[in-house]
């Protein structure tokens, strides 16, 4: 049967090299109910009358419409807090999965879609190849952009393990990293698929730990997150620090927690590893969607499928800079609201399970995060108005109590992710997460604008290799 026939591209050789040419087919058209449609026609409805109100009660009655987004920020804030201390209070469930013989692990697809990343190329290749599998059930599919010469040549110039192949997209929109892992996924020749990105180190035994768990689950199991653990900065970085926090908390305690409730919840945009039927049972990842992971753990969970975390980690870098850290930002927030405005109108809302998910794991985080500097802005109003007609500053004992309520509950959630991952908390830093919080208005407002007049534009995250990193 000619190779076209079985569903693979033609191959070329560079130096030697296994190559698939730029002739791969591109994706089909995509999910039918996506992120490639902004808002249904009730929704636009419904912003247009939210929209006119806002607007209306701005005009007429100011102060009544200040107090109304503090009231609002008010609730959103206790609930991501107490949430956080709910999922502090549920231990993560220990699983005692036997290992399985290398004649018994299934084939693994491993997707590492690249773009610009010429410069990590040779520490990726060396990252994959220190993975503990057998590498005749592996296949590595790193899918590189048409025009991304650089990245191109880099990997021409490295000798690679057989295990791992070069995809070249064909040119097309939308220029997403989930259309490139569509292109990969007719090609998976696994049972099981994993995502990788640039920067990643995972633990070399955690496709092992994965199959495991999917041969002692039930088969409604489609989907195990590994933790994604930010690398200690060699030195002082707040951004990095801060996103460490980040990570601890969301990795080591919110997520665990979620799987422990039998919520569906937003995967992380690597390490998520995927029964390949459940993948192609939904149709893949929505192109049009900048933070698909979100999108597709809500999209399993409408087809009835299970979602769970495992514990071998990968090891990544953190922004270090506001140039760095704004845009990726700014991406994830437009693609949570891309994945609120989806799921809103889609299967999710018929399922309550999975609506009170996406409720409680994207709606109330988005709305605590970017509400947050407005409603300290607030305060810092009626702090300084107190203070020209008293003379002296002064805060309402409700919003100290809110402020630090909420700060507490965000620190000790973040401290113990940092414990569980085997190290320790740096407690100054833990002081710094208010400040933090505070930088989403250099993100939100841009997130919102691209919302609306360009939707599906990918804000590319820059990586730089490091020497010396710490393995998993």
């Amino acid at each position: 049967m000619a190779r076209e026939e079985r569903g693979m591209a033609p191959e070329g050789s560079v130096a030697g090299l296994p190559f698939v040419l730029d002739d791969l087919a591109p994706p089909a058209a995509g999910i039918a109910e996506g992120a490639h449609v902004t808002f249904g026609r009730w929704q636009r409805a419904t912003a247009v009358i939210f929209m006119s109100g806002i607007l209306a009660l701005g005009l007429l009655s100011p102060g009544l419409l200040v107090w109304g987004l503090y009231g609002l920020f008010y609730c959103v804030f206790v609930a991501g807090a107490v949430i956080r201390l709910a999922a502090i209070l549920t231990p993560p469930r220990k699983r005692d999965c036997p290992a399985l013989a290398d004649h018994a692990l299934p084939h693994y697809t491993l997707i590492v879609p690249l773009y610009r990343e010429a410069e990590v190329a040779r520490e990726l290749v060396g990252n994959l190849a220190r993975l503990d599998y057998p590498r005749d059930r592996l296949q590595a599919l790193i899918v590189l952009e048409a025009d991304d010469l650089a990245t191109r040549s880099a990997f021409h110039a490295l000798d690679l393990p057989s295990f791992i192949q070069v995809l070249v997209a064909p040119p097309g929109l939308p220029r997403t990293k989930p259309r490139a892992c569509n292109i990969a996924l007719a090609l998976a020749k696994g049972s099981l698929v994993v995502i990788y990105d640039a920067e990643d180190a995972p633990d070399p035994l955690q496709l092992r730990e994965a199959a495991a768990r999917f041969a002692s689950e039930t088969a409604d199991l489609a989907c195990l997150q590994a933790p994604l653990r930010v690398e200690t900065p060699r030195y002082l970085a707040f951004i990095a620090e801060q996103f460490r926090l980040e990570y601890a908390a969301l990795f080591q305690v919110l997520l665990p927690a979620y799987a422990r409730w039998g919520l569906p919840f937003p995967l992380g945009g690597t390490s998520n590893h995927f029964k390949l039927s459940a993948l192609q049972a939904v149709g893949g990842w929505d192109a049009y969607n900048v933070t698909e992971d979100a999108d597709i753990g809500f999209r399993l969970a409408s087809a009835g499928y299970r979602l769970d975390v495992i514990e071998r980690p990968t090891l990544e870098t953190a922004p270090t800079s506001l140039d760095q850290w704004g845009p990726q930002r700014a991406r994830w927030i437009k693609g949570h609201l891309q994945t609120l405005a989806v799921h809103i109108r889609g299967e999710t809302r018929r399922r309550p399970r999975s609506l009170l998910a996406l409720i409680v794991t994207l709606g109330v985080p988005i709305a605590a995060s970017n509400l947050h500097a407005p409603a300290m802005l607030i305060a810092g109003v009626g702090v300084a108005v107190n203070w020209l007609a008293d003379g002296e500053p002064s805060i309402a004992g409700a919003d100290l109590t809110l402020y630090m309520f909420g700060w507490m509950a965000s620190a000790v959630c973040a401290a113990v992710g940092v414990l569980r991952s085997g190290d320790r908390p740096r407690f100054l830093h833990l002081f710094g997460m208010a400040g933090y919080w505070m930088m989403w208005v250099f993100a939100s407002p841009r997130a919102i604008w691209q919302f609306f007049v360009a939707p599906h534009r990918w804000d590319k995250t820059s990586h730089t290799p490091r020497t010396g990193r710490p393995t998993p």
